[in-house]
């Protein structure tokens, strides 16, 4: 065989992987005999923050990303003379708990995509939490009531959208997280367009039974969420329906899982024990735990991993999120414009030997595991002087590493397997400094996989492999060999603890601040407390001065 011959017998089962995430969307084309990426394509999208803690997106703009890089990727196909009819198959992998509305006979948006992020939802978790029968949610559906997941957010469009409100009572409306979302669309939207979305995702609503893999009924009623609005739910590799845009037309979508889902099944997590963290926009550790869900005692979540095949048995993991990793990068860019490119961050933050004491908690949205303190704020302490950006940037990098580290204390009391190495991916893993420093926090090996497209990957493992496709070997690729950098810690483990104690200091300072900020100061003289609030403040302040004057 010519070597024209073997890279054409090569390129001759393809698979195609959607990757929608917070901050871009991607099309991807995998070759299913290597596991290596042929070509791809990726546009970054808009987030919109309209108030304080409320995030947003576009639906259109991230339908229309996703098409973009569709029709990109299949011109470099040509380009490269590779016939794009050799994509077998499309798996889809999205950010989960986002949540979109739309008419379904117009297929127009009701609302923006309210992000994962978001939480404009405060004061209903707290009201939700205090409403008889919320102990029992978290024992159906793994998940405790917070801001993260979409029900909530659901509930908030209901109770605050009118127009939401029409398409309901109307049967005009379906919601879907992104996937959900994207698979209509592309499968011909008000033209007979799939209405699905899968085990992993669903999983993530806080409205699906997490041992039967349904919709459960008390679980909607609780949040007063109408079952007739929502998705089919299918397993994670199954052909779902086909492709009806002009770049890949019939071209079946075969997969489709949550976007750490997808990233556990890259990097071949397929063991009870075995471990992934992502470094995103946000940062998740999964740990797959075989066939029956672990409930954690250390604020981590009970989720669905994935479900290779409706005839196949699920999948569990013990999952910890972190609201803010690479949105923290973003935010010292386009916020504070300390460094102008996000790859700036580790030239500046290796210019210093240490950060010099300042420490930053990132926890804009709150802290998400295992805190789960929504009224949480972000903090930078141990400023000084001497202090500059450079002492920040480190700061920045060094916050991402100990939400992990805190995570992974979680994961091994809950999981019962030991812990002695995290693999990792994600867009941050191109910053080989932050996983130096993951390696000296964590006082174990960081493994890195020379492939770091492994949230993709993933969906495309699913997709190939799918019944009526199965043109992807997942047990040949777990046997492979796979290339990785290893990062070894440095320091020792008395520096570690001390670091390490300084953030958990700064983590209880960030600790309700929401509340603190609301309350009226207070003085402690029963006098002064007696007063209005205006009259209050005017004789503090007054007394305050005359003490300065005598003092």
């Amino acid at each position: 065989m010519s070597e024209t011959e073997g890279i054409a017998n090569k390129m001759s089962n393809l698979i195609g992987a959607i990757d929608q995430g917070t901050g871009s969307s991607r099309f991807l084309v995998f070759a299913s005999d290597s596991a290596e990426i042929v070509t791809y394509h990726q546009t970054e999208t808009k987030q919109l923050f309209p108030h304080a803690g409320w995030v947003e997106q576009d639906p259109l703009e991230i339908l229309s990303s996703v098409l973009t890089c569709i029709d990109k990727t299949v011109e470099k196909l040509r380009e490269f003379e590779i016939d794009p009819s050799n994509i077998k198959a499309v798996g889809v992998t999205n950010q989960r708990e986002t949540i979109v509305v739309w008419n379904k006979y117009t297929g127009k948006p009701l609302y923006n995509a309210i992000i994962w992020l978001d939480s404009r939802t405060a004061d209903m978790v707290e009201l939700l939490s205090k409403k008889h029968g919320s102990m029992a949610v978290k024992d159906k559906c793994g998940l405790p009531i917070t801001t993260y997941f979409s029900a909530v957010k659901l509930r908030w469009l209901i109770e605050n959208v009118p127009v939401v409100q029409k398409a309901i009572k109307n049967d005009q409306c379906l919601c879907g997280t992104v996937d959900s979302w994207i698979i209509w669309n592309l499968t011909g939207g008000v033209n007979n367009g799939i209405h699905v979305t899968d085990v992993s995702n669903a999983s993530r609503t806080m409205l699906m039974d997490i041992r039967s893999l349904q919709w459960d009924p008390w679980l909607c009623s609780f949040f007063q969420v109408p079952m007739s609005i929502l998705p089919i739910i299918c397993s994670s590799s199954e052909i779902l329906g086909y492709l009806s845009c002009n770049s890949l037309n019939g071209v079946p979508i075969s997969g489709c899982l949550g976007d750490q889902s997808a990233a556990l099944l890259g990097q071949l997590c397929l063991k009870p024990g075995s471990a992934k963290n992502t470094y995103g926009t946000g940062c998740f550790l999964l740990c797959n735990t075989g066939k029956v869900p672990v409930w954690s005692q250390h604020g981590l979540l009970t989720t669905v991993a994935f479900k290779l095949g409706p005839d196949q048995h699920v999948t569990y993991a013990l999952e910890g999120s972190v609201a803010i990793a690479g949105a923290l990068i973003r935010w010292l860019r386009d916020n504070l414009g300390i460094i102008a490119d996000s790859s700036f961050i580790e030239t500046l933050a290796s210019s210093v030997k240490s950060t010099h004491g300042v420490c930053f908690v990132p926890a804009f949205s709150g802290l998400y595991a295992p805190h789960w303190q929504p009224s949480a704020r972000g903090i930078i302490c141990g400023l000084t002087q001497f202090s500059t950006r450079a002492h920040v940037a480190q700061a920045a990098l060094e916050a991402v590493c100990f939400q992990t580290c805190e995570i992974v204390d979680a994961m091994k009391l809950d999981s019962g397997f030991p812990m002695d190495e995290l693999q990792v991916d994600g867009g941050m893993t191109n910053n080989k400094m932050l996983l130096q420093i993951q390696a000296d926090l964590l006082g174990m090996p960081v493994i890195l996989p020379s492939m770091p497209e492994t949230t993709a990957l993933g969906a495309a493992m699913a997709a190939g492999a799918a019944k009526g496709i199965e043109v992807w070997d997942i047990t040949k690729t777990e046997s492979g060999d796979v290339t990785t950098d290893v990062f070894n810690p440095s320091i020792s483990p008395q520096e570690r603890e001390v670091r390490y104690s300084m953030w958990k200091k700064a983590v209880k300072r960030s600790m309700f601040w929401e509340d603190e900020a609301s309350k009226t100061p207070v003085v402690n003289n029963p006098i002064l407390q007696s007063l209005p609030g205006g009259i209050f403040l005017f004789t503090s302040f007054a007394i305050l001065l005359i003490a300065e004057k005598f003092k």
